[in-house]
């Protein structure tokens, strides 16, 4: 029993059936929810007719969404929709309207106008005077009350022309104290305080009737679903493109610069999901306003960074950055206007709904031009497409009206999902590579320690130390010498199974005259060498050239009767560096089979060592009874 409350198992149950709790919670409510109605949403709360700018006047069918763009006012006129008898409250939200709701003798009922500090107080000091009890309260005096009584007023007493986002709820039994039955006549007058907005009149008014909280109950079937989803595309921008980044080349800008992107798209979302609701939390209908225009603003800014960082020319950045840089200036000396009372937020937005336009235009051409020589700018430039021609369609919508459609969000939802697939694609690839290079460390090692081996072999170590023992009573000062070439030949060969990266030719050439120096010892005037070096200017793995050498001494001129030449040369090409070994010795059919009982793990080791560190190719050609050439060919571009 103990070991099993220990394990992990028991968490892992513990909270699925967490989970399942809380799914079932969930599937509960939402089935409550749909057998009742809890609420139903309007076009408005009248039956009767209404007249836009002093127009025709028109029947109002509530269940229909009213399309009308570029209204200054609009008058409704009725009687109260007969469902409100099984309702108890009419939640109105609107956006950057004024509005009032009065009886028909001009009685006002509800409304949501602008007021100075003066009048704020002065509605504030009726209501409190009709509710005090003590006849000695200081604050019965108006002017005491004026002066101390604190002001809790919002932003929009700044802004007389700023109506905001606004939530407001209607409770039936207020109107029934006012007076107001399903008989009486009311009218609703908007009010749009600003003379070049092209706003639809259907995203500016909704309404709601439901019972007690139904903006909650319609905030939390409506929009809860699609804000979790958009919170988590804030997680990946804020954690998974960031790590990704990092994954995939330490520091990658392009990724941490979509991270960000990410971020403020999923906040934009989240702003523009629950625009309807946000008065419910934050007083302010200025603020509410603000948020969502500025991570607009804000998703777009980061829009253009990251397409200037896919962007590789200098000409191309600069101008990217120019672009961005006047971006961001129009963007500051908007929000500088609102808070100086010239023209609010919302009033800007045309204009910069244009410079979005146009900066949209310049670095999708930017992308454009470096899409000849540049991969990555194709992907980018197909993969921002469907965002770049949404911005435009919302900007042309914006002046002639022809659609009640948001192309922005489908735009940016296309374009967010191809860029989250293209950065799992990558992810995938990345780990692919970094398998593959792991596995190619180890051949690489493999491949070092084979070639060290075939090196210090037992026969010649032992022919080598013959050599040397004999020159101790002939030569003793060759002899020294020899000894000491040979320890440093052999370090070498150590030290080659810690080196990773391709060396200088010069360490490989040193490294061969040791070699050579010590078969010379053994082969005596059987073996000559001659050196023909015109380039030394380039790398290659360290005994990469070695075992074409040793092949042409063993296999070559030593397997001649009278000896014969291997000469080391190097050439430098257009495209390539060559190394060249050749020998006039027996030479061999490179067509048939290798049957001889030796292995030639050696050479392939080689090969594949030369291919993978520096691109490079061995071709090897041989006439029997005339010698072999090997030749090393080492491209330039891939040897810096």
């Amino acid at each position: 029993m103990r070991k099993a409350l220990k394990s992990k198992r028991w968490t892992i149950i513990s909270l699925s059936l967490v989970l399942i709790m809380l799914i079932g919670l969930i599937v509960l409510g939402a089935i409550n929810y749909y057998r009742f109605d809890f609420f139903d949403k309007k076009s408005v709360f009248l039956d009767g007719s209404y007249s836009v700018d002093d127009g025709e006047w028109t029947p109002i069918d509530p269940d229909t969404p009213i399309v009308n763009h570029g209204f200054h006012k609009v008058v409704f006129k009725g009687k109260l929709l007969p469902e409100l008898e099984f309702f108890t409250n009419i939640n109105i939200s609107t956006k950057n309207i004024w509005y009032t709701l009065k009886t028909a003798d001009g009685t006002p009922l509800v409304e949501h106008v602008y007021r100075d500090k003066d009048e704020y107080l002065e509605s504030v000091y009726n209501v409190y005077t009709q509710s005090a009890d003590d006849p000695d309260d200081p604050f019965l005096d108006k002017e005491y009350f004026k002066e101390h009584y604190p002001v809790y007023y919002s932003l929009e007493m700044f802004y007389p022309d700023t109506p905001g986002y606004y939530v407001q709820t209607i409770d039936m039994d207020y109107l029934k104290e006012m007076g107001v039955t399903m008989d009486t006549e009311l009218v609703l007058e908007l009010d749009n305080p600003y003379p070049i907005s092209r706003t639809n009149l259907s995203d500016t008014l909704e309404v709601t009737l439901s019972f007690a909280n139904g903006s909650y109950l319609q905030f939390f079937f409506d929009s809860l679903p699609s804000l979790l989803l958009f919170v988590l595309v804030c997680f990946f921008g804020v954690f998974l493109f960031p790590i990704a980044g990092f994954i995939l080349g330490k520091i990658n800008y392009k990724y941490l610069t979509f991270g960000v992107l990410c971020l403020f798209w999923g906040l934009y979302m989240i702003a523009q999901s629950i625009s309807e609701y946000m008065n419910l939390w934050i007083i302010d209908s200025t603020v509410c306003m603000m948020f969502e225009i500025l991570l607009n603003y804000f998703f777009i800014i980061s829009v253009f960074f990251y397409l200037r960082a896919n962007l590789e020319r200098s000409v191309t950045r600069i101008i990217a950055t120019v672009t961005v840089t006047f971006y961001l200036l129009m963007v500051i000396a908007a929000v500088i206007s609102h808070f100086a009372g010239f023209v609010d937020l919302y009033g800007s937005t045309p204009n910069i709904y244009i410079f979005t336009a146009v900066c949209t235009i310049i670095i999708t051409v930017l992308l454009i031009i470096e899409a000849r020589n540049n991969k990555q700018a194709v992907f980018i430039l197909a993969s921002w497409t469907p965002l770049t021609l949404s911005i435009i369609l919302d900007v042309l919508n914006r002046c002639f009206s022809f659609t009640d459609i948001h192309f922005y969000i489908f735009g940016s939802a296309i374009t967010m999902l191809y860029q989250i697939i293209r950065l799992i694609r990558d992810l995938k690839k990345q780990y692919k590579e970094a398998i593959r290079y792991q596995q190619m460390q180890k051949e690489l090692y493999e491949a070092k320690v084979s070639i060290m081996v075939s090196q210090i072999q037992p026969h010649f170590l032992y022919n080598s130390l013959s050599s040397i023992a004999m020159l101790c009573k002939l030569d003793p000062d060759t002899a020294q010498k020899a000894t000491i070439t040979f320890t440093k030949y052999l370090r070498g060969n150590m030290d080659s199974l810690k080196q990773t990266l391709p060396v200088p030719f010069e360490r490989e050439l040193d490294h061969l005259e040791k070699y050579l120096y010590i078969e010379k010892l053994r082969f005596a005037d059987k073996l000559n060498i001659a050196y023909d070096i015109q380039c030394t200017d380039f790398e290659l793995p360290l005994l990469s050239i070695q075992p074409l050498v040793e092949n042409a001494v063993k296999h070559g001129v030593g397997m001649k009767e009278d000896g014969g030449t291997v000469t080391i040369a190097t050439r430098e090409t257009d495209k390539a560096y060559e190394v060249i070994i050749s020998d006039d010795g027996v030479g061999f059919d490179t067509e048939a089979k290798k049957n001889d009982g030796r292995s030639h793990v050696g050479m392939e080791n080689t090969r594949r060592r030369l291919k993978d560190m520096c691109n490079a190719d061995v071709e090897i050609t041989s006439v029997i009874g005339e010698g072999t050439v090997a030749r090393v060919i080492i491209p330039k571009e891939n040897n810096k």
